[in-house]
């Protein structure tokens, strides 16, 4: 048997969300060097704040400074810092209760002690970012902090201490949105079934795999019938000609993918498929492309994969024909 593919993956994307009122005010104040909580129906204060209380559900405004200095209430260590994350040196991950809240922070401590130098109860105060854009990394980490008086807060540029102002959670340009970039790493195994069907494509020819029990052909392969549950073991060589079944137009550019729009995206039912696969239609008007349009292969360079789909000039397939793959 061949060996089965495996290939290192990298899923990533920016998500974007907009802010209401309290989360604003809370990202703001960061950026200001002004942690912000929000008080609660039965007078608990929050932070991070919520829009909505958590017990009552009812919509919470009341926002009001807390301290930049708290206690450790539980902690893990962090042997190993990975990729993007507040440090790149060994840190406990903490939860804070900040002076003046009820609730705790998730943050990073940065103990250069070891985890032996960390405990709960421990007194820590925030250590800012130098560079702040409105977000939770303006908090660069915690670091231990022996406080002078309970409760203070320390300000690390001056050396002096103050109590909380009291804010009121307004500020001038405030932050109305972020965008947090996601991103998943991880090793990708098509199992036995796709990496033939993979292998095929290389070849620039299209294999699927019929079901002993219904005969029924699947492409791309998935190792089992998705009907009947058993597994999938001959192998059948399908197409390369096929159906348009159904099709979407798309008028939204992707990001890294030069394809001008608008363009159309169909299902495909190659030629003796019970199964339609998906792929890019050209080699004709955008607004030509309908249902039965019979389509052959463009195959990318180098093979691999075709590229997109083309009209063959063949007569339209009679809907009876694909009716039960759309």
């Amino acid at each position: 048997m061949p060996e089965v593919l495996k290939a290192p993956l990298v899923v990533e994307f920016p998500f974007t969300r907009s802010l209401g009122p309290v989360q604003s005010a809370f990202l703001t104040g960061l950026r200001e060097r002004v942690v912000l909580g929000v008080k609660t129906v039965d007078g608990r204060t929050l932070v991070p704040p919520v829009e909505y209380d958590p017990v009552s559900s009812e919509e919470l405004s009341e926002l009001v400074e807390v301290a930049a200095t708290g206690t450790v209430t539980t902690w893990a260590w962090n042997h190993e810092p990975r990729r993007g994350q507040p440090l790149d040196r060994p840190f406990a991950w903490v939860l804070v209760r900040l002076d003046g809240a009820d609730t705790g922070l998730l943050h990073a401590l940065d103990a250069p002690g070891g985890p032996d130098s960390v405990h709960t109860g421990m007194r820590v105060r925030v250590r800012w970012a130098a560079e702040r854009s409105g977000g939770i990394t303006d908090i660069a980490c915690f670091e231990p902090h022996e406080p002078h008086e309970p409760h203070e807060q320390y300000e690390p540029a001056t050396g002096e201490t103050f109590e909380p102002a009291g804010h009121d959670g307004r500020f001038e340009n405030p932050v109305t949105g972020i965008v947090a970039p996601a991103r998943l790493d991880y090793t990708y195994s098509p199992g036995r079934a796709q990496t033939a069907y993979i292998h095929a494509l290389a070849e620039r020819r299209v294999v699927g795999e019929r079901c002993p029990s219904c005969r029924k052909v699947y492409v791309p392969p998935r190792g089992a019938c998705p009907t009947c549950g058993v597994a999938t073991l001959e192998r059948v060589e399908v197409g390369p000609r096929g159906t348009v079944t159904t099709y979407c137009i798309v008028n939204i550019k992707a990001k890294n993918l030069d394809i001008d729009v608008p363009y159309v995206y169909a299902h495909i039912a190659l030629d003796g498929a019970d199964l339609a696969l998906h792929g890019r239609i050209g080699g004709l008007p955008y607004d030509q492309v309908r249902m039965g349009l019979r389509v052959e292969p463009v195959w990318s360079d180098g093979g691999g994969h075709p590229d997109h789909y083309r009209p063959t000039g063949e007569p339209d397939a009679d809907y009876e024909t694909y009716k039960e793959l759309l």
